[in-house]
């Protein structure tokens, strides 16, 4: 995909070396490791392909843990709307939802089922808190009340075939009295003749038949009869069994006089938008809140400015191509709207190949309709739309997995998913890295062991910099950089963000 015309250029300011900083995981005061840079503007598929490399942003700071060293690695997680079926603990998170909307019941007392406690999932630099989505473990239904799901959809299933096999089964048995008793079936053309008279048998009458042919006959229509019904069981079965979709769950009708109203609204992130706007004030207020009671921060650690630089800056440039989504591309506040107020706001991106999950705030006095495992859902089927129009648009990105800490494996209960080797950057189903993950903390998943990663440095002079307010290649800024080279930590920056990236980015150098 094309930067469309208009767009400022990707322009980023790289910082030399490897920051060290507290470990949100294990607590290694300086056991967390990660390379940054600013970025002061960054196309939409400048950032896709460096998230595809193991990148993230938080604010315009975007940063790429060192995984072979790092203290907690942190692997990027996708998940495949298109072939996502939600869990039994994802249903019931829905089903909860639905119930509240339209009876307005629920129950506090499960909370401790569901915890709501967020974990830092990313790593900043100096001043930076750099923070993730909701960790929450999948809520755990007990054995029996699975079981008991079980048992009545299979005696629906038998309820609902039940006529149709009754009348297949007598019409079977009808055709074979007919069959033992000597008459033809409705499959056996007869063709009558008038008997002559003086001659032969009558020929009025069914003609005589062997016991041998009469059973050869038999089972002839028994194969036919079971051909029939296999297929239409065949036929029936699957819309019977079929799944509910997430869509089903999410959109399903409310009854007239139901007892609250819940609104999904996707809104730019932009103060040039009317709308973001408005909504600014409720929205920094719900964000302190939540701050405050989830991560205890101070009312100084989560005001205005603290909001505005980490979820409302982006580096992203908007785009509406023609093919692209209807809402276009780019950073947007998803606001949930309840009765009139805001309780929870996603904060995502829109990319060309996919929908990346940044942050997500909410009112805790709402905590007991599980807002995290709600919003991660609402943002697959928001995939799942954005995709039937855009169709290389398909996937979900979650942000990091983290397997050596336990509380942060929640990401991998939706499936399908993939992790994103570290070293080739191809991505590899989840259930073949877990064997891997637990007997390291470091992996690479590519199983090729000649496998290289494709987009490594070849030329490094076709790297491009911004230097004096003028765009160069990189071979052209050596002739004229005075004063030590700086070629090792361009060296570095070219390895992290790949040949296609510093052929397209700029570079800032002063």
């Amino acid at each position: 995909m094309a930067a469309a015309s208009g767009t400022s250029p990707t322009i980023v300011e790289y910082f030399e070396g490897e920051d060290f900083y507290r470990c949100g995981y294990c607590k290694n005061e300086t056991g967390s490791r990660s390379n940054g840079m600013w970025a002061h503007s960054m196309t939409v598929q400048d950032y896709q392909d460096l998230i595809d490399r193991g990148w993230r942003r938080s604010g315009k700071y975007v940063y790429k843990p060192v995984m072979n060293q790092t203290c907690c690695p942190q692997y990027t997680i996708r998940c495949r709307p298109l072939h996502f079926q939600p869990s039994k603990s994802h249903k019931k998170v829905l089903k909860k939802m639905f119930k509240f909307l339209s009876k307005g019941e629920f129950s506090k007392g499960n909370n401790e089922e569901e915890p709501m406690d967020s974990q830092m999932d990313d790593a900043g630099m100096h001043d930076f808190t750099l923070k993730s989505k909701l960790d929450i473990k999948s809520d755990q239904r007990p054995f029996s009340e699975d079981c008991h799901e079980i048992k009545e959809s299979k005696m629906k299933e038998k309820e609902d075939l039940e006529p149709k096999e009754t009348k297949m089964l007598n019409q079977a048995h009808a055709k074979q009295e007919k069959l033992g008793s000597g008459e033809p079936s409705s499959s056996v053309k007869v063709v009558p003749s008038t008997p002559k008279p003086g001659k032969g048998a009558d020929l009025s009458k069914p003609p005589c038949r062997k016991a041998k042919d009469i059973r050869k006959e038999r089972k002839r229509q028994k194969l036919i009869l079971k051909s029939q019904t296999d297929q239409v069981q065949h036929e029936e079965k699957p819309k019977l069994n079929q799944p509910k979709s997430i869509e089903d769950f999410i959109f399903d009708t409310l009854p007239d006089k139901s007892a609250h109203q819940l609104e999904v609204r996707l809104v730019p992130v932009s103060f040039e938008d009317p709308e973001f706007k408005s909504s600014f004030r409720q929205s920094l207020s719900l964000y302190a809140k939540y701050q405050m009671a989830i991560h205890k921060d101070t009312a100084a650690e989560c005001g205005e400015a603290e909001f505005t630089r980490f979820l409302c800056s982006s580096p992203l440039e908007a785009e509406n191509p023609p093919n692209g989504p209807d809402c276009g591309y780019g950073s947007f506040h998803q606001q949930y709207w309840l009765d009139g107020k805001i309780i929870a706001v996603g904060v995502i991106d829109v990319l060309p190949y996919c929908v990346s999950s940044v942050y997500l705030y909410y009112d805790p006095d709402y905590a007991f309709l599980s807002l995290g495992v709600y919003s991660a859902l609402r943002e697959i089927a928001f995939t799942r739309e954005l995709h039937e129009k855009t169709s290389q648009l398909s996937y979900y990105y979650m942000g990091f997995y983290i397997h050596s800490c336990p509380k942060m494996r929640y990401k991998g209960q939706y499936r399908p998913s993939d992790l994103l080797c570290p070293e080739t950057y191809v991505w590899v189903p989840i259930e073949q890295c877990l064997p891997a993950l637990e007997n390291s903390k470091y992996c690479r998943f590519n199983q090729d062991t000649k496998a290289v990663d494709e987009e490594r440095i070849k030329e490094l002079d076709r790297l491009r910099v911004l230097y004096k307010r003028t765009i160069m290649p990189y071979n052209i800024y050596k002739k004229r950089q005075k004063g030590p080279s700086d070629e090792a930590i361009v060296q570095q920056y070219a390895d992290l963000v790949g040949q296609t990236c510093s052929e397209r980015m700029l570079l800032f150098r002063s």
